[in-house]
């Protein structure tokens, strides 16, 4: 069977395909992410006007208090948003979280140690668990950010290739473990520091001491990694595969095995990272033994305790020792200099995300400081509960409205420092942790990411699939990526349905329930 040639579509397009002409169209109407928080702190500054001169206010939930709407643009208002601009930037915590973690993955990604590992990792599986490794490490993967977007899918092209299985097939997969199954992992990774924050800033409104740890997701988190692993083998095998039928390449296809291969100082390299790994963990794990640690609470325990609160600085020297235990060994590091070089390189492609957090810090405290968030998630709350649309469906549509919203933008931390002023707060409302607003979010914006063609790295998958043929187009990536999509928001909702009804944790200390 040949493989399916799309490009422009000759006959009347089916209604997926005019749906998502209309997400691209709409979605590259859409300004900047960085403009877009300006325009919305702007408006928020109007509305805070408007409701405060209307008197809008509700009932504090817990404390009982009187909440109105403030106006930023009275005299105390405008008096705030002057003297706080600097603070709303650096005290905004995900900031801080973030960059801690970037400073060690990016120093390990530098020197070359992340992309090595997927390549060993992939290149020494068995043929027939090669499909549960590209899903596996795909979906891992986010632990160096978007470079598994870059390395996986042209990886698993390259040994479906090989191996005389279509390369298309691999090319889809290994995008929709990277895209899809993005905010799993075996591991705390950066996407769940840089949320916990934003989650955190949010809980503040109902609760202001509160603290959410990185690991409020982990458990939950890690089985999602394993279950999507087999998700992803059975579509794989049971749909891509038959739809897409035998590759029958119309060209010789040129490789560089260089391209594909780990080097024997590479592997060196990864042994000496897996012992310092085993040296620094476990001298960690023989701290956390006796009942009077530093790192376990006063009374004696872990949950919770200093170390889970502190999980990203350990996550941090642990990249680090590993980061400069390969690039030593491989000579990427030659010297101690070279440790803040790399870190500073690494650091570079943070700016991007710099700027766009002052405007989103910005955008948060505003929504804060006016009671906006805390007045629409309370009228929110009232109408779920009149309408008895409190339970596992109310989270079911807070699951779509982030997939529907993650179509249109790209940026994880835009979308749910907009969205979760009124989610976090109305979870807490109806008895919910802000750790399963969270969740719900997380499942929702992970599921279309490899579907939507705004995603920066959509064009690139289209680079991926022309190298095996050169008529394939957003048609046989989206017919080959959708299936996964689909089953991948079918599993995760089903596996969220049973730690619902089974009230399971979430993750170390953190419940579904308040």
């Amino acid at each position: 069977m040949p493989i399916p040639q799309t490009g422009k579509p000759e006959h009347k397009k089916s209604a997926l395909y005019r749906f998502l002409d209309f997400v691209e169209a709409a979605g590259n109407r859409l300004p900047h992410p960085f403009t877009l928080f300006v325009i919305l702190c702007v408006i928020m500054i109007v509305i805070s006007y408007i409701t405060a001169s209307a008197g809008v206010a509700v009932t504090h939930p817990t404390k009982g208090e009187v909440v109105a709407a403030k106006n930023l643009l009275s005299k105390e208002g405008i008096r705030w948003m002057l003297l706080n601009l600097i603070s709303n930037f650096t005290g905004f915590r995900p900031l801080g979280l973030v960059l801690t973690m970037m400073i060690g993955i990016g120093l390990a990604e530098k020197a070359g140690l992340m992309s090595a590992f997927m390549k060993k990792f992939m290149l020494g599986a068995p043929e027939r668990l090669l499909l549960m490794a590209v899903f596996l490490i795909g979906i891992c993967g986010n632990i160096a950010s978007d470079a598994s977007i870059i390395i996986v899918p042209p990886l698993a092209g390259a040994l479906f290739y090989g191996t005389g299985r279509n390369p298309l097939v691999g090319v889809a997969a290994g995008y929709a473990a990277a895209c899809s199954g993005f905010t799993a992992n075996l591991l705390i990774a950066g996407t769940d520091a840089l949320l916990a924050g934003i989650t955190e800033e949010a809980a503040k409104a109902m609760q202001p001491g509160i603290a959410v740890s990185p690991t409020v997701n982990y458990y939950f988190m890690f089985v999602s990694t394993l279950v999507l692993t087999v998700v992803g083998t059975w579509v794989t095998k049971k749909i891509v595969e038959p739809q897409a039928g035998e590759y029958v390449p119309k060209r010789e296809i040129e490789t560089d095995e260089r391209e594909f291969e780990v080097t024997a100082v590479e592997t060196r390299g990864l042994k000496n990272a897996g012992i310092v790994t085993l040296i620094y963990w476990g001298v960690i794990i023989l701290t956390l033994i006796p009942a009077n640690s530093p790192f376990r609470n006063d009374n004696g325990g872990l949950i919770p305790s200093p170390f889970l609160k502190g999980i990203v600085p350990f996550i941090l020297f642990w990249f680090i020792a590993i980061g400069i235990a390969y690039g030593k060994t491989v000579g990427t590091i030659k010297s101690e200099s070279d440790v803040p070089k790399l870190m500073t390189e690494a650091m570079k492609g943070m700016a991007g995300y710099i700027v766009l957090v002052f405007v989103i810090a910005q955008f948060v405290s505003y929504f804060n400081w006016t009671n906006l968030g805390m007045i629409l998630a309370v009228e929110l709350a009232g109408v779920l509960k009149a309408l008895n649309f409190t339970g596992f469906p109310m989270v079911i549509g807070v699951i779509l409205v982030s997939t529907f919203i993650n179509l249109f933008i790209g940026s994880g931390s835009a979308k749910w420092a907009l969205l979760s002023p009124v989610f976090v707060p109305m979870f807490m409302m109806l008895g919910y942790s802000p750790a399963f607003a969270q969740l719900a979010y997380r499942i929702g914006d992970s599921t279309t990411n490899s579907i939507t063609p705004l995603l920066p790295y959509f064009p690139i998958l289209l680079g991926f699939l022309k190298r095996y043929d050169e008529k394939a187009g957003i048609g046989t990536a989206i017919s080959y990526i959708l299936p996964y999509a689909i089953a991948f928001g079918i599993a995760w909702i089903i596996l969220l349905a049973i730690w619902f009804f089974l009230n399971l944790p979430l993750g170390p200390g953190a419940h579904i329930y308040m």
